[in-house]
């Protein structure tokens, strides 16, 4: 027996030192990996270059605020929309950048982030430099930015997929019926529509009226601009448009959507006739990346005065830290104390990309932004392609919005939901449930347990009440009355345009106005921007993800769900969200996909 023990124990210790070395070294390969990346030499730009926009991954506000690969060992960053308008001005003054070659079929950007881009390309061409898009078919968001170029091409077998905005809601309500699940359903707002999935098989009235509203409002930006940059008059757009015109490539160029039916190939000799470069030569191509890295990346410490950029993009989620690209309140208090806290930042600008989600997250939030109100530093409020429910709860305090006209903004009301399962466990696994209680109310809340008629009305009541404080939060926010906010709340989702017109937001606007707002609240002439939350490069995800605890929807599982769902991720995010929301919820309806 004792030689039993004596050989156990010695397979332990070395099961031991192998799992301590297997660790060891694994930390020491992240570690040289993090060093590598952080030591690739920047890329040079070569005079008589061609800067090149791909779009290979989701545009976030702010540089790296958004999931990456785990496995891609190479991983560049994935520059932000801001940091993406600034390589392009950049760009516009540069000697050595001739021009833009816009490589993109796909573009995953929401529709305001698309009109910043767009913008951004439509000023470079102020200069006299040219853009050239190439693709082998155009989305429709992609074929919206490349409508600026001075030449559309499109491969011969290609497409433009141009047929106006179309939004597609998914239903589980016949799923849940199946399943005997019953849900428990409570909202404060006609146009409140977030629950109609779980409760409706179509939409309502209500909810059919605010999104063809706000589709059409983005639907007429689109029509508008491609128009003007293709010189054609809208109306023959439209028709276009309502044909489908743009489905095969000789059917394009017939439309006018694009200029010329060509390869590649043809496509870089046409940049470089441009560049009056020889035909046989290479085209000199930088991306994007590399060129903020090389020419437009530096820090600013010529002003002590700052302004604060605070990025809150994503849901609003309850906790400290999760996955990148959504707002975790117990971060965002912090930071946000830290720069109330900061003698030397003298202004906030608040951009705002949020369906919203908690309320117990955004008034902790906005507890922490009135605080720096208090503390005498002016704030800003810059809206990207939503700011709703939780996103605009955190935006209603400060002191001026600015939305762009496709902004969807709104949807001020709230909501409830809890799955009642003991139908579900009878009738398809034979499971049933009894209890004891001490009180009338000590099972309430478990999914197992009915309600009682009362118990459904104190939660009605709580919803009640916390709709009231919104509305009430707004109204002190926007210098209006309770009853003048309730009349334009009750849940209902209104695109920038309409917003300014009724007081939800003062005025139409990116960044830049933004930040000359506050700048001017502030009594600024001179200062320099600092950004929050800090972001990690792709490589420090990779870190991060294999050295810290996460969530169980977290880090690699949720990495490898991702790129396994592509474009379906965001309808299995939904259902996540339904199954783990705590709580009151001020969110949009539904995750907005636009086709």
């Amino acid at each position: 027996m004792s030689q039993f023990f004596k050989f156990l124990f010695a397979s332990c210790l070395g099961t031991t030192l192998a799992l301590i070395l297997l660790v060891f070294i694994g930390f020491s390969t992240l570690a040289g990996l993090a060093s590598k990346a952080g030591d690739k030499p920047v890329a040079d730009v070569k005079p008589n270059s061609v800067l090149e926009l791909k779009f290979n991954a989701a545009v976030p506000e702010k540089t790296n605020n958004t999931p990456m690969d785990p496995f891609d060992f190479e991983q560049k960053d994935v520059l932000g929309l801001t940091d993406m308008v600034l390589a392009i001005r950049k760009a516009k003054e540069d000697p050595d950048i001739k021009g833009i070659y816009l490589n993109a079929s796909f573009v995953g950007a929401g529709k305001a982030t698309s009109s910043v881009l767009r913008a951004a390309l439509e000023d470079f061409k102020s200069s006299g430099k040219f853009i050239v898009s190439y693709a082998n078919y155009y989305t429709q968001n992609a074929y919206y930015l490349a409508s600026v170029s001075d030449s559309v091409l499109l491969n011969p077998v290609g497409g433009v997929d141009f047929r106006g905005l179309s939004t597609v809601i998914a239903y589980y309500k016949g799923m849940l019926d199946k399943l005997d699940v019953q849900m428990k359903i409570f909202y404060a707002g006609k146009f409140k529509s977030a629950t109609e999935p779980l409760r409706m098989e179509k939409m309502s009235d209500e909810n059919r009226l605010q999104v063809r509203e706000y589709l059409t409002a983005l639907n007429d930006i689109m029509m508008r601009d491609v128009a003007a940059s293709r010189h054609i008059p809208e109306s023959e757009l439209r028709t276009i448009a309502d044909n489908f015109e743009g489905r095969g490539a000789e059917m394009a160029l017939k439309a006018r959507l694009i200029d010329r039916i060509a390869y590649e190939d043809e496509a870089f000799d046409l940049m470089k006739n441009k560049m009056g470069v020889e035909k046989k030569e290479k085209l000199s191509r930088i991306s994007m990346e590399d060129y903020f890295k090389a020419r437009v990346r530096k820090i600013d410490l010529s002003s002590k005065d700052k302004i604060a950029v605070v990025y809150a993009e994503g849901t609003i989620r309850d906790g400290e830290n999760g996955e990148p690209g959504d707002v975790y309140d117990g971060k965002y208090v912090k930071l946000l104390r830290k720069i109330r806290l900061d003698e030397n930042v003298k202004a906030i600008v608040l951009r705002i990309n949020s369906p919203g989600g908690s309320v117990l997250a955004s008034e902790n939030i906005y507890r922490e932004i009135m605080l720096c109100k208090e503390a005498g530093k002016p704030i800003v409020v810059s809206m990207g392609d939503v700011a709703a429910s939780g996103g605009y709860f955190i935006a209603c305090p400060a002191d001026s919005i600015f939305a762009e006209a496709n902004t969807i903004t709104g949807s001020i009301g709230v909501f409830g939901t809890i799955p009642m399962l003991d139908r579900t466990m009878k009738e398809k696994l034979g499971i049933t449930y009894d209890t004891v209680q001490t009180g009338k109310h000590s099972a309430f809340g478990t999914p197992f347990i009915q309600f009682s008629p009362e118990e459904d009305r104190m939660i009605q009541e709580q919803i009640d009440r916390t709709y009231e404080d919104f509305l009430h939060k707004v109204a002190t926010g926007r210098h209006k009355t309770r009853d003048q906010v309730h009349e334009i709340a009750q849940g209902r989702v209104w695109p920038g345009s309409k917003a300014k017109e009724i007081g939800l937001v003062d005025d139409i606007g990116g960044m830049d106005r933004a930040l000359a707002a506050a700048a001017k609240l502030a009594g600024l002439e001179k200062y320099r921007t600092t950004e929050f939350p800090r972001t990690l490069t792709g490589i420090e995800q990779i870190v991060d993800r294999f050295t810290k605890d996460k969530d169980d929807d977290q880090g690699i599982k949720a990495a490898i769900i991702r790129s396994e769902l592509g474009e379906m991720y965001p309808v299995y995010r939904s259902l996540q969200d339904m199954r783990r929301n705590k709580g009151i919820q001020a969110r949009l309806p539904y995750e907005l996909i636009f086709n």
